[in-house]
């Protein structure tokens, strides 16, 4: 599934670019010995997560070693916003050059998404980058879509991160991926949370539901009579869930996934916005400061539960499509058993828990003892050992090339 299409001729475009700053790489830079680094996420849409916080981290610590540069979608005005050094526009021609002269790429999504389009046509043109993929959460609730264009992708790239043990069995043994490309490094984004501190008061609710890649196709009529659209807004505009949040002074803020984006308006449309409940578009937001704000997260399969729980804040995981999600995506987590939140499966139950969070001022996650289970490290070394691993003279790379 390919999240951007482009145009017959503007693919031909892309092609032409790609090759000639292949041709220019190998004629003008054979001897090249500058160090680069190539990083990018989120489709280039947006400097979040953990992506952008190893870039970061990257910039203050290896500035000195190597030459850094950012990969950003040019539709998209966030570099001057976020100060970001050496910034390059995805699909340009430097991005293509950068990319067959980099040492060293790290991407969140994809390659072809996050570093360089089109490029799953062409990869086998790049043999001297080491490719780290660093996915943008811990791998658990969707198992992942392998596509035509992925397999080249994901057989060049030569590390996969995990948060831990735990997510190390997925990649090796769902995934396919051999051992020694997977390296236990913990999350990049943790970095910029405090373990184990839960709020001191339940004011800030954020709501965040994931995508669901068979939503995309839907006529407008279709989606609004998914399970998906009638139960978000059926919470939200219920009178109980309303009578909570009124009685309990809550704000509450309503994110969309991102690959949702097309279906904002049906949402921020349907009377659901009053001075209780805010929608947000996820361009609008930094979702790392949206995590560290709120005091309880309502989700049903986000990757952003893994914040909440490693900081030990409350998660109420609403399930309503659960059957629906589990035959057309499939988990690699026991929805019934290995949850670590509440768990409900109807909008009742789903006031119900936060009623009682608020009446007995709950502000902890009672599941927290799961924590350790799916994440390895507490620490503020997750960057540091990512780094390690990928440039560190004792790395399997260098190990294996420079024997």
């Amino acid at each position: 599934m390919r999240l951007k299409q482009n145009g017959m001729w503007e693919t031909g475009w892309i092609y032409i670019k790609i090759l000639l700053a292949y041709i220019i790489a190998k004629l003008f830079y054979r001897k090249d010995h500058k160090t680069i680094l190539l990083v990018g996420g989120n489709l280039g849409e947006k400097y979040e997560d953990n992506a952008a916080v190893f870039h970061r981290y990257a910039i203050d610590n290896y500035s000195n070693q190597m030459e850094i540069y950012w990969m950003y979608d040019p539709r998209y005005d966030y570099v001057k916003k976020h100060q970001i050094p050496k910034a390059v526009p995805l699909g340009s021609f430097r991005n293509y050059l950068l990319f067959f002269r980099a040492s060293y790429s790290v991407h969140g999504h994809s390659i072809i998404y996050d570093l360089a389009p089109c490029m799953d046509q062409f990869i086998f043109l790049n043999k001297k980058t080491v490719m780290l993929h660093i996915s943008h959460g811990i791998e658990c609730f969707k198992k992942i879509l392998i596509q035509k264009e992925d397999i080249p992708l994901l057989e060049r790239c030569n590390y996969f991160n995990c948060a831990s043990k735990y997510e190390y069995d997925i990649k090796r043994n769902e995934w396919g991926i051999p051992d020694d490309k997977l390296v236990i490094t913990g999350m990049a984004r943790f970095d910029r949370l405090t373990p184990n501190h839960p709020s001191s008061e339940i004011k800030r609710l954020l709501l965040m539901f994931t995508w669901r890649e068979w939503l995309f196709d839907l006529t407008e009529e279709e989606f609004l009579e998914s399970t998906y659209f009638l139960s978000t807004v059926g919470l939200l505009k219920s009178k109980e869930f309303q009578l909570t949040v009124q009685d309990g002074n809550l704000e509450v803020r309503v994110i969309l996934h991102p690959f949702m984006k097309r279906y904002e308006k049906y949402f921020s449309e349907n009377g659901i916005i009053n001075n209780r409940i805010s929608f947000f578009s996820f361009d609008e937001v930094l979702i790392m400061e949206e995590l560290y704000d709120a005091d309880i997260l309502i989700t049903d399969y986000s990757s952003i539960c893994w914040d909440f729980l490693y900081m030990n804040k409350p998660i109420i995981f609403y399930t309503f499509d659960q059957q629906e999600f589990l035959a057309n995506r499939g988990t690699y987590l026991n929805l019934d058993t290995d949850l670590f939140g509440y768990k409900a499966r109807y909008e009742e139950e789903v006031v119900s828990y936060l009623t009682t969070l608020i009446k007995d001022n709950k502000f902890g996650n009672p599941f927290f003892y799961r924590a350790s289970t799916y994440i390895d490290y507490f620490d503020h070394h997750n960057c540091e050992r990512l780094a390690t691993a990928l440039f560190g003279e004792n790395s399997r790379w260098k190990q294996r090339n420079y024997k």
